[in-house]
């Protein structure tokens, strides 16, 4: 059993009690006002029976038939005690106008009808503060009504205590007079919390709450724009539906994560919050036109590299290495080549040139097997002797070569003066390997790896 259930049935303890307790001393002494407060516990224990099954219901998980869970279950509950304070606030106008224009009406302001009045103040004091408490620590509506309900009871307590007071000194009208004015406090106290519970059954946003999801989710680095809030509570929970935007170049796990990261921040703030986050791709102003062809090409599921952007006389120029299956047919490939060419076209406009050189796609996992070791031993002398005649290039290492069925592959490191540039160090690396696969045909592909020189 949670605090919430343990809370709404110790309320229902306290409804019983009292309303058995001041029947007995109402009929006992005659007094209507007593009577009327029995009659108010009874009203009492019927909020708080409704209250506790709220509370056991909201509980509950989502379902296949409540998806967004059973919170608003609880402010179904506050609004029909909302009902239950108008209807009071009603009677309570309606005896009280009758005791003061009719007839008068005995009452003993007996030492019994003092102490059991007395007694509902303490008991409507103690444990309106434990219902809000509990409220605010679970963020129950329908507990809030209930420490609402019963923080009017005692002023409804204290206005019959005062009443019979009264009566001890011989003002008969005074318990109808107080009870008029208790009457105004019940009703204004079911005023706030009707509105408050129908704000929330009909979504309506809490106050500021979108502004400050907003302004979390813009301070998240990768977070272009925020394109829009819903926040709604049901219970407890705060359902966010947040829509920000993304650079349109970024792939989807780095979208992934900036994602994760939104829902993290806003969380750290609104811990209930239950968040859905839907991203906008978005074209940035420092977006390059390689990153705009390379995008193009991602989103068709090609493969291409070697993207070379150039303007020629004034006119826009693009060349990139598209890779394909190498076992189709030139036909096919060259449809694809022309698909990808015209996406560009749309794209960066009709007038732009766009070149592609297809290429065979490498093997997504190429059988092989290591070379023997006489063999690893006759490209290594070649590359050592090769890399002596290219001026700046250091120690040919770590030299490896597989056989496979499209060619022998060999891997190598070699170590460069760090002070080159990236370019400069693949020119020189690249003439390594044209020179090795032309003194050995054989080879179908060397991959060299360029290590700054210590």
């Amino acid at each position: 059993m949670n605090i919430k259930e343990k809370a709404a049935l110790g309320s229902i303890a306290a409804s019983a009690g009292l309303t058995v307790a001041k029947a007995a001393i109402g009929f006992a002494t005659g007094s209507l006002a007593i009577l009327s407060e029995a009659g108010h516990s009874l009203i009492d224990v019927s909020a708080t029976v409704l209250t506790y099954f709220a509370v056991r219901i909201s509980g509950k998980p989502a379902d296949a038939e409540h998806q967004y869970g059973h919170g608003k279950m609880e402010s179904v509950t506050a609004l029909a005690e909302t009902a239950l304070l108008f209807v009071l606030t009603a009677v309570v106008i309606y005896q009280a106008i009758q005791r003061l224009i009719g007839e008068d009406h005995a009452v003993e302001a007996s030492v019994a009808a003092f102490a059991i009045i007395a007694a509902s103040i303490l008991v409507d004091f103690f444990r309106a503060r434990t219902l809000q408490r509990v409220a605010q620590e679970t963020a129950s509506e329908a507990l809030e009504a209930d420490a609402l309900h019963f923080s009017s009871d005692m002023w409804s307590s204290l206005a019959v205590l005062l009443g019979l007071g009264g009566v001890r000194l011989g003002y008969v009208w005074a318990d109808a007079a107080a009870a008029l004015v208790v009457s105004m406090f019940i009703c204004i106290a079911g005023w706030r919390l009707g509105r408050r519970t129908i704000d929330t059954l009909t979504d309506t946003a809490p106050a500021g709450v979108s502004e400050h999801v907003a302004a979390i989710a813009q301070r998240v680095p990768g977070v272009v724009s925020v394109e829009r809030v819903r926040a709604r509570p049901a219970g407890a929970v705060l359902f966010v539906d947040l829509g920000v935007g993304v650079n349109r170049t970024l792939p989807l796990d780095r979208v992934t994560a900036i994602k994760d990261r939104v829902a993290r921040a806003v969380r750290a703030d609104f811990p209930a919050a239950e968040i859905t986050i839907t991203t906008e791709p978005r074209v940035l102003d420092s977006e390059t036109v390689r990153e705009r062809v390379m995008l193009i090409a991602r989103n068709s599921g090609l493969a291409i590299h070697h993207v070379a952007v150039q303007t020629v006389a004034g006119r826009l120029s693009v060349s990139a290495d598209l890779e394909v299956d190498g076992t189709q047919p030139l036909g096919a490939a060259h449809e694809t080549a022309s698909r990808l060419e015209e996406a560009v076209r749309e794209e960066l406009g009709p007038e732009v040139e766009v070149e592609t050189h297809i290429e065979p796609l490498p093997a997504d996992i190429l059988a092989g097997k290591d070379a023997t070791p006489a063999r690893v031993g006759e490209v290594r002398d070649a590359l050592l002797t090769l890399a002596a005649g290219i001026p700046n290039l250091g120690e040919v290492h770590d030299v490896r070569v597989r056989e496979t069925r499209e060619g022998e592959i060999v891997n190598f490191h070699c170590q460069v003066d760090p002070t080159l540039s990236v370019s400069a160090v693949h020119d020189l690396v690249d003439t390594l390997e044209h020179r090795l696969r032309r003194l050995f045909p054989a080879i179908g592909r060397v991959i060299g790896h360029a290590e700054p020189r210590r």
